[in-house]
């Protein structure tokens, strides 16, 4: 994902098979351990922002003209709680997905009147294993673990998967530049 080369193979290849793109998930993204502002190393934070955010640009930027030749598309990035919040991961995962959400807001903008929407799902926890190779930083987590206690449960994959799908459909014609919050209500506390 934070290849521009790999991105550019993805797209003729989408084209080549599928003829015709009118949608695009990114969804790819890796968490930060909780690591802290005074212990990101520039590796660190160039890993997670790599994925968590370049990806999303190079693959938005790449398929983009795909969809305005047809006057049509649909665009979800996968952003997270932590995109609206401070204390919900590291500092490099927190700052890759508020990122995502300006990208979000400024492509369904932009693009609007090619007839292309672009919206943004962010989730809470959800049950998909990406932090189970996690070794959290100790003050990092630490200061998660005092907000994380009205955590109702972590959501399913398939429970984030129909956001996804109303977003991408028909029925959502009218929803541009919006961040569903999909977190089951742990940010309303």
């Amino acid at each position: 994902m934070s290849d521009q080369n790999s991105v550019n193979e993805l797209t003729n290849q989408a084209k080549k098979f599928l003829g015709v793109v009118d949608l695009l998930i990114n969804n790819a993204g890796i968490m930060d351990d909780f690591i802290p502002a005074h212990a990101v190393t520039n590796e660190e934070w160039n890993k997670v922002l790599g994925v968590n955010l370049n990806g999303p640009f190079y693959l938005t930027r790449s398929i983009l003209p795909l969809m305005v030749e047809r006057k049509k598309g649909s665009i979800i990035n996968v952003s997270s709680v932590a995109g609206l919040d401070g204390g919900k991961a590291g500092l490099s995962y927190t700052v890759s997905k508020h990122a995502l959400i300006g990208l979000t807001r400024q492509v369904a903008y932009c693009y609007a009147e090619k007839g292309i929407r672009c919206n943004a799902i962010a989730p809470g926890p959800v049950s998909a294993g990406i932090g189970a190779t996690m070794k959290p930083d100790a003050f990092g987590y630490g200061r998660f673990e005092k907000g994380s206690g009205t955590i109702i449960r972590s959501a399913e994959p398939s429970e984030i998967a129909w956001v996804a799908t109303f977003l991408a459909s028909d029925d959502a014609s009218f929803v541009n530049g919006a961040v569903i919050v999909a977190d089951g209500g742990w940010t309303v506390y």
